[in-house]
């Protein structure tokens, strides 16, 4: 299994989110996290909100893979929450996971149509807090999925 969490941010030290990469690898599972931030969405944040809307898209583009061995899922805060018992079944039969997480702008509405949507929390998060609620939901559902006691 295969989880990429692909976020339109700078890179930087994320202890408690490296953590949960290491935990994972003890169900057999891969987590990378991509941390994606170029001079085109450096640009396109300072015209507005549509173009930076546009740069994460196509940022994000290379990554989309939507198989019936792999799932492609947009973090979006008005699209449907799951509980981690749900979470844990719509990510259980798929070989590669792919999250997405926009920048300050939010996603296209053609982006969000390309792909299921999720919401983590109906608040606002920090792209840190995101990243760390999201692959903790990861290792938790893997837990789940291996009848291991953590998700209890």
């Amino acid at each position: 299994m295969k989880y990429n969490l692909y976020c339109i941010s700078k890179a930087d030290s994320e202890t408690l989110v490296e953590d949960f990469v290491v935990k994972c690898k003890a169900f057999g599972a891969r987590l990378h996290i991509h941390n994606i931030f170029n001079n085109a969405i450096a640009k396109a944040q300072k015209i507005s909100a549509p173009k930076a809307q546009e740069s994460y898209s196509d940022a994000f583009m290379p990554f989309l893979k939507n198989t019936a061995s792999s799932l492609c899922i947009a973090l979006h805060p008005q699209a449907k929450m799951l509980d981690s018992h749900q979470f844990a079944k719509l990510i259980a039969n798929h070989q590669e996971v792919n999250f997405f997480i926009a920048g300050a702008y939010g996603f296209e509405e053609k982006f969000l149509h390309s792909m299921q949507n999720l919401s983590l929390t109906p608040l606002t998060l920090s792209h840190k807090i995101a990243k760390l609620v999201l692959c903790e939901q990861i290792y938790r559902a893997l837990s789940i999925m291996a009848n291991h006691p953590y998700h209890k």
